[in-house]
């Protein structure tokens, strides 16, 4: 572990689009940020949190005109609604900006000019494939059967004069900073973007609409007919909000460069190439670290206002509290892959995690404590079996932890701080403390247990405090911590509490949920928001004269679990895509004929199962070492992910 004392750490979230109520998927993506931004201050650092809302854009027009508001009237009230929803979550931002504030304004049509002045700007004729509710260009090869990529609606013919940001000057540069550093997090997308928007040549960017068409945005300073279109809007929230050519505020110089931008995959092409092309035109520094999650799904399909799949946050928070959303979206998250969501999913992890796991650890030492000593643990305490590898499991912890959160990788550390919950519950199990009880010469021996215990749950609630912080300062009153106690330093430490510690019996932190009632109850509230149709199930035809085989034969087969860390599809095939797989034993290709059904990004990080042993083939110039393995029903197809397996096991 390292001390930072006042070391600058910037760290900012997307600005949101405020075109409806925010959704669980904001909340994943803020309180990451929130948490990482929370366990850099306990480390020492001099924070700098930032997240707001983009709020020009067609699509922000349309939605005013259809409530008979003015578009300012339109985001003024959505915005209410994230700030009290960052509230509630317990976001603790350091500053929000919105792309309608004056300063934010004034610099971006600086910034504008000074890249027109530079010559990286021009003015053109626009032609393309214009998606409205994701407000994106996309060109024929990126349609998904001629449709708009992300959401799946139909694009427009558009064309009109529009000024142009040139992109091909900064193409090596940006490619070197993909492939040979570690800006983006997690690495396995560069190739992705590479191979899709780099190699064939980068497009330059249309940077601004006319007015006569949208007028809802920042006007062009030397041509008022056009406006700054969203991305240079947008974008440059991120050293407007610190400053930079504006006079609200003087922290840029201090904070830039970021040292993590964080994005959901959606929007990684413009913050993986398009921001770092703004600020080497610029002649800025860029970011340290781009931090990519996926997508939280439902029954299948991504979380989204477009879609109408939406989970009200505050209907969860109502039920189960905010500290236990939070740590849900962040357990279930892996950086770089989509988290699916159901009630079931979240319920289960509540329980698991939190009611069996933290809550019962905390109840079972508090009031063990009061049984036996009255509330009041006494000065002699005896050491004894177990003592040794739970201190030490709990000491290391810290610098484990301190590892993922570099990296952003909170489902990680927050798995480690649980195998630690998961040991102390262990210990309790190994020593019987309700056996010490039962004989008054054992009560040094069961003085000392039940101290570990505390100091145990001392040094996870500290670190939990960052995930947490509603839950954890009244973990902290029952087990008598003090605020010198829970600090960052003393997590490596043991015997921070004082011998004689005195508890404080309180409620149980996370009650445990009956399961089947709740479902029944939560699905019944989310029902109530729309839903895309489903799609009708079609039933399979059973299969005539099939062949029986015997074991020897099925013996045969080796299926063994093996994760994918790079996908990409297959330039003479429109059906497949180009797996890199780890087997577990080593890297391996496999073509597979799923193109049509997923993109490249949404199964890099995915487990599948591989027919290891079947003999190689050469599929369109791709030579194919194996088979994975898939569900068919109709025209649909699924892999059969299997996540919970490390790669390498065997399949029987």
């Amino acid at each position: 572990m390292q001390k930072h004392n006042g070391e600058k750490y910037y760290i900012t979230t997307p600005i949101y689009y405020p075109s409806g109520n925010p959704h669980i998927g904001h909340c994943y993506t803020t309180a990451a940020c929130d948490s990482i931004a929370r366990y850099r201050r306990m480390q020492g650092y001099d924070v700098m949190f930032l997240t707001g809302t983009d709020e020009h854009g067609l699509k922000i027009e349309q939605k005013a005109a259809e409530k008979g508001v003015t578009p300012k009237q339109y985001v003024d009230e959505i915005v209410e609604v994230f700030k009290k929803l960052w509230k509630y979550m317990n976001i603790n931002y350091d500053r929000y900006i919105r792309t309608t504030d004056d300063y934010h304004v004034t610099a971006v049509q600086k910034i504008f000019k000074d890249l027109y002045d530079r010559g990286y700007i021009y003015k053109g004729e626009y032609k393309g494939k214009y998606c409205t509710p994701c407000e994106s260009f996309w060109t024929d090869s990126q349609l998904k059967d001629g449709k708009c990529p992300d959401c799946g609606r139909d694009v427009v013919e558009a064309k009109e004069e529009a000024y142009f940001f040139k992109m091909s000057p900064f193409a090596d540069r940006i490619e070197k900073l993909l492939t040979e550093t570690d800006y983006l997090q997690p690495k396995t997308r560069a190739l992705e973007l590479v191979n899709n928007f780099i190699k064939p040549g980068l497009e330059d960017l249309c940077v601004s609409r006319t007015s006569f068409k949208w007028k809802w945005g920042i006007p062009v300073t030397f041509d008022t007919n056009h406006v700054v279109y969203v991305w240079i809007d947008a974008l440059s929230n991120y050293i407007t909000a610190l400053g930079y050519d504006n006079d609200t505020y003087n922290d840029y110089d201090k904070f830039w460069p970021a040292d993590v931008h964080m994005v959901a995959k959606d929007i990684m092409r413009f913050h993986a190439i398009i921001w770092p092309a703004m600020l080497m035109a610029l002649d800025l520094p860029l970011p340290k670290h781009l931090a990519v999650h996926g997508w939280i799904t439902f029954n299948g399909q991504k979380m989204s206002k477009s879609l109408g799949n939406i989970i009200d946050p505050f209907v969860l928070g109502e039920r189960y509290g905010a500290d236990a959303i939070r740590y849900h979206i962040m357990r279930e998250m892996a950086l770089g892959s989509d988290s699916s969501f159901s009630n079931e999913i979240m319920i289960n992890r509540i329980n698991t995690d939190l009611a069996n796991g933290l809550g019962n650890l905390v109840s079972r030492t508090v009031a063990m404590v009061e049984k036996y000593f009255g509330g009041t643990l006494p000065e002699i305490q005896q050491s004894g079996d177990f003592d040794e590898d739970l201190i030490a499991q709990a000491t290391a912890l810290v610098d484990t932890v301190d590892g993922f959160i570099d990296k952003t990788q909170l489902n990680n550390a927050l798995a480690e701080i649980f195998k630690v919950v998961s040991r102390a519950n262990k210990y309790i199990d190994e020593t019987t403390p309700w056996v010490l009880a039962k004989d008054e010469t054992n009560k040094p021996r069961l003085a000392c247990v039940l101290y570990n215990l505390l100091e145990t749950i001392r040094i996870v609630s500290t670190l939990l405090s960052a995930f947490m912080p509603t839950t954890m300062p009244i973990v902290w009153e029952q087990i008598g911590a003090n605020s010198k106690d829970v600090t960052y330093e003393n997590t490596a430490k043991f015997g921070v509490l004082p011998k004689t510690v005195t508890v404080h019996k309180g409620e149980i932190i996370f009650p445990r949920i009956d399961v089947d009632k709740e479902i029944d109850e939560l699905n019944k509230l989310i029902g109530s928001q729309k839903k895309e149709e489903p799609k009708p199930e079609v039933k399979p035809e059973k299969p005539e004269n099939v062949a029986l085989i015997g074991i020897d034969d099925f013996a045969k087969v080796e299926l063994r679990v093996a994760e994918i860390t790079a996908c990409e599809p297959v330039k003479k095939a429109k059906k497949l895509l180009k797996l890199t797989l780890n087997d577990g034993f080593g890297e391996r290709t496999v073509a597979s004929g799923i193109a049509k059904y997923y993109k490249p990004e949404e199964l890099v990080g995915k487990k599948i199962i591989l027919v290891a042993n079947l003999k190689p083939a050469v599929l369109c110039g791709v030579e194919s070492q194996g088979m994975i393995l898939a569900g068919e029903n109709g025209d649909d197809v699924k892999v059969i992910f299997v996540d919970g397996l490390p790669a390498g096991s065997e399949i029987r």
